[in-house]
């Protein structure tokens, strides 16, 4: 059986993922100060702002309207992102900002819907799953979910397929997509894992999460990768789960390995009703999470700190909560952002985890997330 956690401690399971940190961290190298953040906001624009004084340095105008997501390509030169408002993929240089590719789907007769994806290693097609809505001379024809490749130099749906009965969810919208370094795998992040094979959009593999015998858990959800982690041969994740036994939930980091479809986690405590991060500083020293608790009148919002080296949570302090809002850190690991669905970021310091500044955007953010650019 596995051991769980005492609440308001972390257990002995998190010295082999300080172990794993610090492998990672040193693998990549102390990453250079950022000094740029970047993230979408309403209508049509993405800004990019002075970590330094929380200006906006640039408003780069998207024709293809409201960002929802964005993501960068494995050797960080490039930025994708799509749009909601004309289901419009944008591709940017990460060095200059610059747009070098920007399209719409939609056509007068034609819509699509969908959010996020992934780039395959060549950087020439857009992985994702969408919906499709046709319109006919009395309706509209909505397609059943599918997973679908967009040619970015065609800048047009190429390929769908049909998704089987067993793997339209409601989660299927909200995966999270990633690509083995050869470009032959998609992999879909949801309730289960799925292996989509990129030749003929077919699953050909998934790993039931429910109750996976390796690991002794069920009920496992994927959360977003964790950033300072990630590199082309692995996913990385925080995730919640629960023993097969008596049902306490635990969160925990998860390794999927792109390669050869292996799944490892790593459990870290009690998970509260909701949690957002992990976030670690540059140095593997200290990692920063989000908390809610409750709902409506009785939630909560605190910001957890935890000691990397002892195991330990550090401390803890309540924040201003927000209807939604998404959870991010500077580059030099010296503060913490929440932002989104917001006119403004708020600035915390990462070793008193108190408010130090409000930056005014002049803008609503979206929940598209935030890149930190060098």
């Amino acid at each position: 059986m596995t051991k769980l956690p005492v609440p308001g401690q972390l257990p002995g399971g998190m010295k082999s993922l300080v172990t794993m940190l610090g492998t990672a961290l040193f693998a990549f190298g102390t990453p250079a100060q950022a000094d740029t953040l970047l993230l979408g906001t309403y209508p049509d624009k993405m800004f990019t702002v002075d970590e330094a004084t929380g200006t906006v340095k640039e408003r780069i105008q998207l024709a293809a309207g409201l960002p929802v997501s964005m993501r960068m390509s494995n050797d960080k030169k490039l930025i994708y992102v799509t749009t909601i408002t004309t289901s419009g993929v944008i591709v940017l240089d990460a060095a200059t900002r610059k747009v070098l590719n920007q399209f719409s789907l939609n056509t007068p007769t034609t819509r699509y819907r969908f959010n996020g994806g992934v780039p395959d290693p060549t950087g020439r097609y857009f992985y994702t799953q969408l919906l499709r809505f046709d319109k006919e001379a009395d309706r509209y024809k909505v397609s059943k979910p599918m997973f679908a490749v967009i040619d970015l130099q065609q800048k047009k749906v190429t390929r769908t397929a049909e998704l089987e009965a067993e793997d339209d969810t409601l989660a299927g919208m909200r995966s999270a997509f990633m690509i083995s370094p050869d470009g032959k795998k998609l992999y879909a992040f949801r309730d289960k894992v799925l292996t989509i094979d990129t030749a003929t959009l077919k699953v050909t593999d998934r790993l039931d999460l429910a109750k996976p015998e390796t690991t002794g858990m069920e009920n496992v959800s994927f959360g977003g990768g964790v950033e300072a982690l990630q590199n082309p041969n692995e996913f990385v994740s925080l995730f919640n789960a629960s023993d097969p036994y008596i049902h306490n939930k635990i969160f925990g980091l998860g390794r999927f390995d792109l390669v050869n479809g292996k799944f490892d986690f790593t459990p870290i405590g009690p998970v509260p009703n909701q949690m957002s991060g992990l976030e670690i500083t540059p140095d593997g020293k200290n990692g920063y999470a989000v908390v809610t608790n409750g709902t409506l009148g009785n939630k909560r919002c605190e910001i957890w700190h935890f000691d990397m080296a002892t195991t330990s949570l550090l401390d803890k302090s309540e924040f201003h909560c927000r209807s939604r809002f998404t959870f991010g850190m500077s580059g030099d690991g010296a503060k913490l952002y929440i932002y989104g669905a917001s006119y403004d970021i708020e600035v915390y310091d990462a070793k008193t985890l108190k408010l130090d500044r409000t930056w005014d955007l002049g803008a609503d953010a979206t929940m598209a997330g935030m890149l930190i650019l060098k």
